[in-house]
């Protein structure tokens, strides 16, 4: 636990530096482009568009998922799945690039992955506000759940950052390993319930499922917006999913204070 919490305060103390270079890393990225920052929305809008056009007026014909108009259930799934999906397939390669420019300076390694977090945290906040008024134009009313979405916000945050300080820290020491993060993430895209329901599986093949962690955060982004129920109902599932993430936290922690001043021998 000694080494989660040097991780943790490592990023509190710099939560400043983080922030400055997230905004630099965010402005850099689009500076050479015509529309700039624009392409950090316009890239998941087309993306929501193709897989509207294709799963929902293609192979579902348009169809609702209960009550919910499939558009609606497709973008609560997708608009966290981009910025999961995102996050952790550049988040796991922050080390290796960019370990170069702080092996010759006193520098936080750790905060590498934050800083990835953060970048994409930009946009996702920004979609967010987009769902919520293209909820209001359907007239769906998320009432009083709306009071648990920094939870759910708060537990991908968290998981997220565990995944990719331990990824990182590995793909720094075996760099075929970012080429599994990133196959993992295209097969796990498929094996969460973004654009399909759990409920359309048996009770059997549910709790497989569920033992994807993106399912947790996905499925309760989709509860709280849609108003279906509270996080603590499922407290198993809910025990299950912070252990996980406690257990990646705590290896990743150990993997990252052990190896943070050999990086650069690695490469």
């Amino acid at each position: 636990m000694i080494t989660i919490y040097s991780i943790l305060k490592e990023q509190l103390t710099h939560s400043g530096l983080i922030f400055r270079l997230a905004f630099y890393e965010v402005k850099s990225k689009y500076q050479m482009h015509y529309l700039g920052i624009l392409w950090q929305f316009l890239n998941p809008l087309i993306q929501v568009a193709v897989y509207w056009f294709v799963f929902g007026v293609g192979l579902r014909q348009s169809e609702n998922i209960g009550d919910i108009p499939f558009i609606i259930y497709l973008l609560i799934g997708l608009i966290p799945w981009f910025f999961i999906s995102s996050t952790i397939t550049q988040g796991s390669n922050s080390i290796y690039s960019k370990v170069n420019l702080v092996s010759k300076m006193k520098f936080p390694v750790s905060i590498l992955p934050s800083i990835t977090i953060i970048s994409n945290m930009f946009n996702f906040i920004i979609m967010l506000i987009i769902l919520q008024l293209i909820l209001m134009l359907y007239d769906i009313n998320s009432g009083i759940y709306l009071l648990q979405l920094p939870y759910y916000l708060f537990s991908m945050f968290i998981f997220v950052f565990a995944f990719t300080l331990l990824s990182s820290t590995i793909s720094a020491l075996i760099r075929d390993y970012q080429l599994l993060v990133q196959s993992l993430m295209r097969m796990l895209f498929f094996l969460t319930p973004i654009f399909w329901s759990l409920d359309s599986f048996p009770n059997n093949y549910q709790r497989i499922i569920e033992l994807n962690p993106f399912t947790y955060i996905i499925n309760g982004l989709r509860a709280t917006f849609l108003a279906e129920g509270w996080f603590y109902e499922d407290w198993i599932y809910m025990v299950y999913f912070w252990s996980l993430t406690l257990v990646i936290l705590f290896i990743g922690s150990i993997l990252h204070n052990n190896f943070k001043n050999k990086f650069i021998d690695y490469l």
